[in-house]
């Protein structure tokens, strides 16, 4: 009981101000069938072929995810509330479950979304190919904006063999696993590193995705509280009950976390494990009802049991996105006594807040992708080509524009521009719903 005192003091949400949280988010895993859809559209003698490509990929596993799983932002949102600080790795969460101290961490992470890890390497060094997807489909502009991706696969039309597998694996990485906002672009040394499929496969996306996500994660609630109280106190604590806020990153990797250490979650009937034991752990879940109010509150008790980390079994520690993680050190088998209760230092926990405007900011290291920042509202701004591309004699042997490669490059083309324009008005409504959703509140 004493510990669970010093723990509580700990907070960053105290129990006193806790409130109720609707969340956004942008990992939508239904759009996998974007991809579905894509590796249909290859052409017959190719299919099977690329497909199973696809599916051996760094990111195929994700596709045999149930489909029918449904995010539950309560669950996930009481789990923020009960973050702790902590004096352990910064890149690290600490959550207090019951009288649980439970950890969050690459090792969870890894084990549950099955992306690897390891030192990321310096991608300024990457040469672009000559007539790669990045010329070919978009003229090697600087700024592919991830709609435009997007409209690509929807088109289908590839004019190579593994186009179609380039163009999904950027998908998935850029529009699923680290979407912050269908403007943003695509970094210029993934449409390089792409070219090579097995150097793509090779990469730590573990590493660079877990970057951004824990960065989203343990920044979703600053200032949270503060604007909850505001709002209260503009609209009437009876109208405005809950606080609707955005978490940036995998955020379904926080959702799995909670079915792994919180074995009420899955005797609820909130969730299930599927018959055949999947690795890795995203791939063993079916998530069919969103468990509300009351029923929620009844899981998440002082009383409640909680893992305080997940530990590999022996097939987990085989595999091979697991190698960048038992290769340092032990992360993985400590016991709840060998996780130091922090001495808590109130100042330098102290979040300062000096805008109401909600966005994300991360910096990464030289050895990264590049700098972020997203602004809430933006105006939406779409790059489309000028005219119809030649096709290339050294990709099609046909340099006619009047034949049939020419024909088939201007219906491309065409239906690239209707796709564009389409995703543009999408984009223009949902900025005026959020910017009417910010001026109500």
């Amino acid at each position: 009981m004493q510990m669970r005192n010093q723990l509580k003091d700990l907070l960053k949400t105290p129990e006193e101000e806790r409130y109720s949280g609707k969340i956004t988010r942008h990992d939508h895993f239904d759009d996998l069938t974007d991809i579905d859809n894509a590796l249909n559209k290859v052409p017959e003698h190719l299919a099977v072929k690329e497909r199973r490509r696809y599916t051996e990929s760094c990111f195929g596993h994700l596709l045999r995810m149930d489909r029918g799983m449904k995010f539950s932002a309560g669950i996930v949102h009481q789990l923020l509330i009960r973050e702790l600080h902590h004096d352990g790795p910064e890149d690290e969460m600490r959550f207090l479950l019951g009288r649980h101290l439970v950890r969050f961490s690459k090792v969870e992470f890894c084990l549950i979304t099955g992306l690897k890890f390891g030192e990321l390497p310096n991608t300024s060094t990457y040469d672009m190919v000559e007539n790669g997807i990045h010329q070919w489909y978009f003229e090697g502009r600087h700024e592919v904006e991830y709609a435009e991706l997007k409209a690509v696969l929807r088109i289908g039309v590839f004019s190579e063999q593994y186009d179609a597998v380039k163009l999904c694996l950027l998908y998935m990485l850029n529009w699923i696993l680290m979407r912050l906002d269908q403007r943003e672009k695509v970094p210029v040394w993934q449409f390089r590193l792409v070219e090579d499929l097995d150097v793509f496969d090779a990469f730590p996306w573990g590493a660079h995705v877990y970057r951004r996500s824990i960065y989203g994660f343990k920044h979703a609630l600053d200032g949270r509280r503060r604007r909850f109280e505001q709002r209260q106190r503009r609209k009437g604590v009876d109208v405005h009950t809950t606080e609707t806020y955005t978490i940036y990153g995998l955020t379904h990797a926080l959702l799995i976390f909670a079915f792994e250490v919180i074995p009420e979650l899955g005797n609820s009937g909130c969730g299930k494990r599927r018959e055949i034991e999947l690795s890795p752990r995203i791939l063993k879940w079916e998530l069919s009802t969103r468990p509300r109010g009351e029923k929620l509150n009844n899981i998440f008790l002082e009383s409640m049991f909680a893992r305080v980390q997940l530990v590999p079994t022996a097939t987990e520690r085989a595999e091979r996105y697991f190698e960048g993680i038992s290769q340092g050190r032990n992360l993985y088998d400590a016991d709840v006594g060998d996780i130091p209760v922090p001495v808590f230092d109130p100042e330098r926990y102290t979040t300062a807040i000096t805008s109401d405007t909600e966005g994300l900011s991360f910096e990464p290291s030289d050895t990264d992708c590049g700098h972020i920042r997203l602004a809430r509202t933006r105006r939406v701004r779409f790059t489309l080509p000028r005219e119809p591309r030649t096709r290339d004699d050294s990709r099609t042997g046909d340099n006619s524009q009047g034949g049939v490669g020419g024909q088939a490059e201007d219906r491309r083309y065409t239906e690239l521009m209707d796709a564009l324009r389409e995703l543009q008005e999408e984009v223009r409504k949902s900025n005026e719903k959020e910017i009417n959703s910010i001026k109500s509140c």
